[in-house]
Parts: structure tokens; C-alpha cells; sequence
């Protein structure tokens, strides 16, 4: 909307993306902490709380707080995009479908983990599975066959594509949506782990973005120069601020959990985001946090199966440091850390070609 009042009242201001993208943050931003404490309370009396996993028996004391607050903060990035963003735009509409699918296939995962009490029901894991694969191969197709959205494969420290993907882009990139979304939901175990994380890949992956849409920039920095990807970086200022005014209450002790719901939508829109940027490969350092958890429960899984013995003593990771008696807090401090630092790292790299 902003976009359109730009053009039809002349307001030269509202035509930067970066002026918009600030608007998108703020209104999201308070959107959700307008919309959080009803939500919470009304899930409190509906008793829509998170069942607990047995195996964890450490966060017995946050059975039943409110989840699938990530549908808040989708809602309120959805609304804020809708208010700022141009919406002729293919790639703003790929990232809205990514967010709103995956956010669909996880609020029906949780509402049947609420419904039923237990933390193992909900979808089986082929119908998720099944359903992750056919929104994230909907936003590889209409990357190619819409927006004609180039499908050469980049490198960090190479300013040149190493090969052209061609319709073998499809498979790849959902491959990438479909990891990244099941990392993220793997970290979201602890009050507020995934969120800031999250906040800070999306902040560099934004930067990113930017840059490959702007035609200077990606000049100076020998990245590629994608018109009209730039856009899409007010949709993750807008994700961003409404992770924020989430964290306001998931923050410890949590008042609430996002759910399936918002997991899987920020892991598959923080993967698009990689992939307008051609920075696929960078995500592994950009979203760190979330690499060494999921690493963390394929080394258990493959070592029980093939050993009968742990690597941890519990999976994903910062189990196994609630196990070595590290509080809480702490865990997720360090670990929120160890995300800021490596994403720096990612930002150095632009430069380093």
C-alpha cells in the first residue's frame, strides 16, 4: 500500500525499499504484541497448551502453555507485507506462499498434538513430509516458469557460477526449504532458542537479498544482480519485527511457543531468502545454530542404529546440555551467541571474492 501511495500522492519517500522494510518491521512489530496476550489468554481458557515429550522430563513444568503463536507473528507479517510491499511483485507473492504454506502444514501438524494431548500425534510423518514437498516444489516452479528466476549455482569467495542448475534447480531448491524448515523446528526446544537466531539470519539474509536487487551494490560487491529480488527484503524486516514482538513473550520463562506452525515457516522462508540471494551454500554458516542441531540428531540416530551407542546423552544438542545440568538461560544465551558471531562472519564474506 505504501508502494501505491508513493505513486498515486507523489510521496518519493515511500518508493525506498529500505523505508518501507522499516515501516514493515514496526507495524508487524507491534501487531504482535497487540495480538499475543489475547491469543495467549484465549488459548489458556480453550486449554490449547503444548503437550510435553515424555522423554524430556526437565520441561514437565511447561506443560500446557499456549502454543502456535507462530500463527500470530505469520498473521502480522503477512499484514505488514500487504501494507508496504508492491504485490506485482512474483517474488514477494513466492515469499508469501512460502510463509503461508509451510505455516498451514504446521498448524495442522499442532492442532493435532493439542487436540489429542500428545506430543507424538498430529500428521504422520509422510503425510508432513508429503505436504512440505508440495508447497516448497509450488515456489521452485513459480521461481522458474513465473519470475524466470536464473538457476545458476554460487559459492562463497567466487564471484563467478560455478554451473546452471536448469529444472534440476527444482529438486535442489526444494531439498533446501524442506531441510532448513525441519532444522529450525529441531532448535525449537527452549524458551525463545530458535527465535533470536532466526531474527539475525534474517537480518543478514535480508541484507543479502538487497544487495543482489540493487544494481550498485551487487556491482561493488561482485554479486549477482537480480532485478526485482530487493522487494522481498520487506518481507523479512516484517518477519523479523514480528519475531521480535514474539520473543517479548517467548523469551524465559515462555508465556508461549510457537508450534510447527511458526517453525517450519521461518526455516522455509529463511531457505527462499538463501535462494534469491544465491547463497544456498552460505546458509550453513547464516543459520549455524540450526545446522549443529539437526548434525547433533543425525550423529545420535546413526550411531544408536549402527553402534547401540550415544554420541549425546540426549538430541537435538541443547538436551544434552540440560542433561550436564547447564541452566536454561544459559544455553540459549550462548547459543544466540554463537548465531550473532558466525552471521558476522557470513556478512565478511560478501566482501572476500
Amino acid at each position: 500500500m505504501l508502494y501505491y501511495l508513493h505513486q498515486l500522492l507523489d510521496i518519493h519517500l515511500f518508493f525506498y525499499i529500505s523505508v518501507r522494510a522499516g515501516f514493515a518491521f514496526f507495524i508487524s512489530f507491534c501487531l504482535t504484541l497487540f495480538l499475543l496476550p489475547r491469543y495467549i489468554a484465549w488459548a489458556k481458557t480453550r486449554k490449547a497448551g503444548q503437550p510435553i515429550n515424555k522423554y524430556v522430563p526437565a520441561h514437565e513444568e511447561k506443560q500446557h502453555t499456549p502454543t502456535m503463536g507462530g500463527a500470530i507473528f505469520i498473521f502480522s507479517t503477512v499484514v505488514a507485507t500487504l501494507l508496504t510491499a508492491r504485490l506485482d511483485n512474483l517474488y514477494v507473492l513466492g515469499g508469501l506462499l512460502t510463509l503461508v504454506g509451510f505455516a498451514a502444514v504446521g498448524l495442522k501438524d499442532d492442532l493435532g498434538k493439542v487436540l489429542s494431548g500428545d506430543n507424538l500425534q498430529g500428521l504422520t510423518a509422510r503425510g508432513k513430509m508429503g505436504l512440505l514437498i508440495l508447497v516448497s516444489t509450488a515456489v521452485a516452479l513459480l521461481l522458474i516458469y513465473g519470475a524466470h528466476f536464473p538457476t545458476d549455482f554460487y559459492v562463497p569467495f567466487y564471484k563467478k557460477p560455478l554451473f546452471t542448475m536448469g529444472l534440476w534447480a527444482v529438486p535442489f531448491w526444494v531439498l533446501v526449504m524442506i531441510a532448513t524448515s525441519n532444522a529450525v523446528n529441531l532448535t525449537d526446544g527452549l524458551d525463545g532458542l530458535a527465535t533470536v537466531p532466526s531474527v539475525i539470519a534474517l537480518g543478514t539474509l535480508g541484507i543479502i537479498v538487497y544487495i543482489t536487487g540493487h544494481a550498485f551494490f551487487s556491482s561493488y560487491l561482485l554479486l549477482p544482480n537480480i532485478k526485482g529480488v530487493g522487494e522481498v527484503s520487506i518481507l523479512a524486516a516484517a518477519l523479523a519485527g514480528g519475531l521480535l514482538g514474539f520473543l517479548w513473550y517467548n523469551c524465559y520463562p515462555a508465556e508461549i511457543f510457537m508450534g510447527d506452525t511458526g517453525s517450519l515457516a521461518i526455516g522455509a522462508f529463511l531457505a527462499y531468502l538463501a535462494i534469491l540471494g544465491k547463497s544456498e551454500v552460505l546458509l550453513i554458516l547464516i543459520g549455524i545454530i540450526f545446522v549443529i542441531e539437526t548434525v547433533s540428531v543425525i550423529l545420535q540416530v546413526g550411531s544408536w542404529k549402527i553402534r547401540q551407542k550415544r554420541v549425546f546423552l540426549m538430541a537435538p544438542i541443547h538436551h544434552h546440555f540440560e542433561m550436564k545440568q547447564w541452566p536454561e538461560n544459559k544455553i540459549i544465551v550462548r547459543f544466540w551467541m554463537i548465531a550473532f558471531l558466525a552471521n558476522l562472519l557470513a556478512l565478511i564474506t560478501l566482501k572476500i571474492r
